[in-house]
């Protein structure tokens, strides 16, 4: 696990929205007196929304406070989950998947264009719209490769559609959340759906043709295994008569 730190550069002070203060005030009610710490989590995490997707010190200590928990309780939290970024990110921040389906399927030519356009990891561009963080997996494997960006899931990438998205979002343009080829979720890709409209998996040919090879590979296995008893009864039959003639 890597060691993780609050940001050097901090914001001298942190407070909820009127409207975000009344939502923790909606969460805290959900546990009962005594209880209230178990809020901990979604309010660091409405904490961080609101301060452009990172949470600086003081918002952890306001936390703290509003839950009556000691300082250090809430900052183990915040740097024990990596969901938690203690350090800006930028309006937009974006976690590559970087684990095997999504390597397979081009998560490196991803990560390039990243690299040329953002530059290193954790690092935020100069205009400080973007920073990026490649990550284990997010599951969503069948739509690989994909980006995280904020809330949202955004897949089926090409250099080419990065590319356009990274533009959109600097621009202040409407952006596809989802699929970027134009698949619903993860069906099948336009024109490709073929699984259920293969007539072998209603026809019995499929399933029909392994059960024939697996019935000859066992009859063959018969014949080996009785030709290989019959070869034994008669060595065994060929001793005994040796046997017997010098008796």
């Amino acid at each position: 696990m890597t060691v993780r730190r609050l940001a050097e550069k901090q914001p001298a002070s942190f407070e909820f929205t009127q409207e975000n203060r009344a939502w923790c005030d909606d969460q805290i009610a959900k546990y009962p007196l005594g209880r209230q710490a178990s809020a901990v989590i979604p309010l660091l995490w409405k904490a961080q929304a609101q301060n452009d997707y990172w949470l600086p010190q003081k918002a952890i200590e306001k936390v703290a406070d509003m839950l009556a928990m000691p300082y250090i309780r809430v900052l183990e939290i915040a740097t024990f989950y990596s969901m938690f970024n203690l350090e800006p990110v930028g309006r937009h921040f974006i976690q590559l998947c970087g684990t095997t389906p999504c390597a397979l399927r081009g998560a490196n030519d991803i990560k390039a264009v990243l690299e040329k356009r953002i530059g290193d990891q954790r690092h935020v561009s100069a205009d400080g719209n973007f920073a990026w963080l490649e990550v284990e997996c997010l599951g969503a494997c069948c739509n690989a490769p994909m980006v995280q960006i904020n809330d949202d899931y955004f897949e089926d990438l090409t250099p080419d559609s990065i590319n356009k998205l990274l533009d959109d979002l600097a621009a202040g343009r409407p952006v596809k959340v989802g699929s970027q080829t134009g698949r619903t979720a993860s069906e099948p890709e336009p024109g490709k759906g073929t699984t259920l409209t293969d007539a072998t998996l209603y026809d019995g040919s499929v399933v029909g043709a392994w059960r024939t090879r697996f019935d000859e590979a066992r009859a063959s296995e018969k014949v080996l295994a009785e030709k290989a008893l019959a070869e034994k009864a008669s060595a065994e039959k060929a001793a005994a008569a040796a046997a017997e003639k010098k008796a």
